[in-house]
């Protein structure tokens, strides 16, 4: 990510803000944005060493807390662990998410389970944590990471689309149940974005067809109408739009390159 790119406004007030999967790509690219912004920062995701790199970048000496969204517990002890640390979360991007594919026939019960506890489950979890700290503040900000596949269905990856049309479901619900709150929910839903997540779908494509890698990203790049993957700088641009925005709430966010008007 080219964070000379990124242009962010400094907050008014400083805030806790927790970012899971903030390990690489869009979840990286969110936690140097919000510690550009002068936040306090809790990092959150599986590889602890990745964690520490994107914490470097931040520059802001970041609370790191390995952590997996698929279990309550671990969820419960991360949020108490930044509470303890940094003070309760008021700005929650929960942006951990997995991509897997497969036919709809071949799609194992394990395979949608896995799909189903990182990219719905975990963000449930994540929100319920959240908002009672939130509600007795006065005041919250959450953003959900959905994708394109909240919008629209495609073939091989059931499970996923599933998940993320989930995710906007629980978006919309949350943010009509808080509305009265203070509290802000919604989600970003970027197309194909330039990230090591994508570049994995990639491979996969090239093991499975025996398209070359270039070929097989062309592929990517061509389904977006502007004719390339969306950059990780789009997508952190639309998640700070919904931090610093009262009034926006209950919706899903396209970054799609024109892929889906709404």
């Amino acid at each position: 990510m080219n964070r000379t790119a990124l242009v962010t406004r400094t907050a008014l007030v400083t805030r806790t803000a927790l970012v899971t999967g903030a390990s690489s790509g869009i979840g990286r690219g969110v936690a140097v944005a919000l510690a550009a912004a002068g936040h306090r920062l809790a990092l959150s995701g599986r590889n602890r060493t990745e964690l520490e790199r994107t914490a470097e970048m931040c520059g802001s000496d970041p609370l790191v807390v390995a952590a997996d969204v698929t279990s309550t517990a671990a969820v419960d002890e991360l949020f108490t662990a930044v509470e303890s640390a940094i003070g309760p979360v008021e700005i929650l991007i929960a942006n951990a998410g997995i991509a897997r594919s497969a036919p709809l026939v071949k799609t194992t019960d394990a395979h949608w389970q896995e799909v189903m506890e990182v990219n719905l489950n975990g963000p449930f979890r994540c929100l319920r944590r959240a908002v009672p700290a939130m509600t007795e503040a006065g005041w919250g900000r959450i953003v959900v990471m959905g994708s394109v596949a909240s919008r629209i269905g495609a073939p091989y990856i059931a499970a996923y689309v599933a998940s993320k049309h989930g995710v906007l479901g629980l978006v919309r619900a949350a943010a009509a149940e808080l509305v009265e709150t203070g509290i802000t929910v919604n989600a970003v839903c970027p197309a194909y974005v330039d990230t090591p997540l994508t570049d994995a779908s990639i491979a996969r494509v090239v093991a499975r067809t025996g398209r070359s890698e270039q070929d097989a990203r062309e592929y990517f790049h061509a389904q977006q109408p502007i004719g390339r993957m969306i950059t990780v700088d789009e997508v952190v641009a639309a998640v700070m739009f919904c931090v610093d925005n009262a009034a926006l709430t209950g919706q899903g966010i396209n970054v799609d390159g024109g892929a889906v008007q709404s």
